[in-house]
Order: structure tokens, then C-alpha cells, then sequence
């Protein structure tokens, strides 16, 4: 089987997982040949965090307001653990027979409610696709901060050679989705600490990612409580005065408004490509689609296609 026939058939095998695990409350479905059990409950000492989860800020504010309710009613869906290999077991692992795949938030919640077991549904799957059914878990819940997914999708491609469009595939997010999650990764680490935090936007920060002055601007955003379309002005602005005019060129076409810079935007998040609208005074203008690759072209032709 080809590789991305193989990715394809796993995205579906894990959003049918998925759903499974949405629908707790009827009967268990019969057991694909990963499974080894669905629906036990395993003491909760015996589970352990799984160190590539893809989120990696818990509010301990949201965590007490879990536990409080599983405390009066019990955990309602189960935790997705995987078996820990022989060869993982180790004394820092206090004993652990069972690593996380999804689910950690209400494990943690779990033991602050001083419970002593948690129901479970049981998968024996490789590193890759408890990866990839931890990224769908949280991203279908929104459970990530966009920074987490970003890194999530980044891990993907560095450690197992995934393109954005299999990714989009396997996770049922389009490549366009993907490819804007991802360039956030390109903002300085202070500007990644305000949207991890939740003080900007996932809009805010991509209209950043241009900015002469990410980090600067950042803060007036949150200081001031600007908009995403206001942030957006402001970003265009700053461009505008770092611009001269180009040679030959008329001017109405080189200092773009921050309605054009925004139009651009907007079809930069839908095609996933970089956009240059030139309007003239006239009213005729043109647009134009930078792309990369082949396969790029490839899907912009797609989604130009009736």
C-alpha cells in the first residue's frame, strides 16, 4: 500500500475512533484489530501522561472546576490510554502499565477529585498515530491553544514526513487551515506567549506575521484592546512607511489600503498562498497567486474548479 493511500485509510480508521468515543453512551461497537478492550476502568495510578501530548498548558482554574464535577459525577467519557511497552517501564514511571493518548486533562482533574480508578477505552497503537489521534482529540474539542496545535502539526512533518495536505487529510482540516496554523510558529517566542495565554487571537497573530514590529505591536493590541481588522491597519500601516515607491510603477498601486491588505488576507486564509491584489486608479487592476510547488498550483487549480 502507498504511503499516502495509508495515511488517508488512518484518518478515517481515527475519525471513526473519534466518534466512537463521542458517543459513550451506546453500546460498544466491535473491536477493530488494534483494539484489546474498550470500556474498563484501570486504577489511576497505573496511567502515565504521555510526554508528546500536543497541549501543554493546563489551567488550574479549569482543572478545579473539572474535578468538582467529577467528583459528582464521575468521568462520563473515557479516558484513550495505550499499553506502555516492557521496555518503557522504568522506575521514574512509578509502576505505570497504560500512557495517555487523549485525555489528560480529565486524568488530572480525576486525581484531584481523589479518585482511585478511571474508566478507559484501551488502543495498541505506535507513537505516530497516538500523535495524530491526540492532535484530533483536542484540536475537534478546541481544547489547543493555537500555538499547540501549530506544534503539533510541525512535530507531524519533522518526525513522520506528513505534507499539509495529509495532514488535512488525517486530522479534517483543509490544507488551507494547516498551512495558517503552521505560520504562526514564525512569531517571536513573546508574541507565541501572549496567544498560548489567550490575550491574542489566532486573527490577531496572523496579521502580526508581516509586522516590522510583531512584539510591539502585540502589546498595544492587549493594552488597548484592539480589533483583528484594527491590528490588521496597523500592521499595514507600518509596512506602508518602511515601502518606496518602485520604479515605473504608479504609486496608487505600490501603498496598498488596509481594506486591499485585508481582502488579500482573506483569500491568503482560504487558498493558504500569498496574495498581491494591484488596483489601479482606474479601477482595473490584477491579482496574483505566488506559489511554491506543484502541488500548490495543484490545489489552487482544485478550488478554482466547478
Amino acid at each position: 500500500m502507498a504511503d499516502g493511500e495509508s495515511k488517508k485509510r488512518l484518518g478515517r480508521g481515527l475519525a471513526a475512533l473519534i466518534g466512537e468515543m463521542d458517543d459513550v453512551a451506546q453500546p460498544v461497537r466491535a473491536a477493530p484489530s488494534s483494539e484489546i478492550r474498550a470500556d474498563r476502568k484501570v486504577p489511576i495510578e497505573q496511567i502515565r501522561a504521555n510526554p508528546n501530548n500536543p497541549r501543554r498548558h493546563f489551567s488550574e482554574e479549569h482543572l478545579a472546576d473539572l474535578a468538582r464535577s467529577i467528583a459528582e459525577h464521575g468521568i462520563v467519557q473515557p479516558i484513550l490510554v495505550r499499553p506502555v511497552k516492557n521496555g518503557d517501564l522504568g522506575s521514574d514511571l512509578g509502576g505505570a502499565r497504560f500512557e495517555i493518548i487523549a485525555g489528560e486533562r480529565r486524568w488530572r482533574a480525576a486525581q484531584k477529585a481523589a479518585l482511585h480508578e478511571v474508566p478507559v477505552i484501551l488502543r495498541d497503537v505506535e507513537d505516530r498515530e497516538a500523535l495524530e489521534l491526540a492532535i484530533i482529540e483536542n484540536v475537534q474539542r478546541s481544547d489547543l491553544n493555537p500555538v499547540e496545535e501549530a506544534l503539533g502539526y510541525q512535530q507531524l512533518i519533522d518526525e513522520y514526513d506528513y505534507s499539509q495536505a495529509d495532514l488535512g487529510n488525517v486530522i479534517g482540516k483543509s490544507r488551507s487551515h494547516v498551512a495558517n496554523t503552521l505560520r504562526l510558529l514564525k512569531l517571536p517566542e513573546a508574541v507565541r506567549a501572549m496567544l498560548s495565554a489567550g490575550d491574542l487571537s489566532a486573527g490577531h497573530a496572523r496579521a502580526l506575521i508581516t509586522s516590522e514590529d510583531p512584539v510591539g505591536l502585540a502589546r498595544r493590541i492587549v493594552a488597548e484592546g484592539l480589533s483583528v481588522r484594527q491590528a490588521e491597519a496597523f500592521a499595514e500601516n507600518a509596512q506602508q512607511a518602511h515601502r518606496q515607491p518602485k520604479p515605473g510603477v504608479a504609486r496608487s498601486l505600490d501603498l496598498k489600503t488596509a481594506d486591499t491588505r485585508a481582502l488579500e488576507r482573506q483569500i491568503e486564509e482560504r487558498l493558504g498562498l500569498k496574495i498581491d491584489i494591484r488596483h489601479g486608479e482606474t479601477g482595473q487592476g490584477e491579482i496574483r497567486i505566488r506559489y511554491k510547488s506543484l502541488e500548490q498550483l495543484e490545489a489552487v487549480c482544485a478550488k478554482l474548479s466547478v
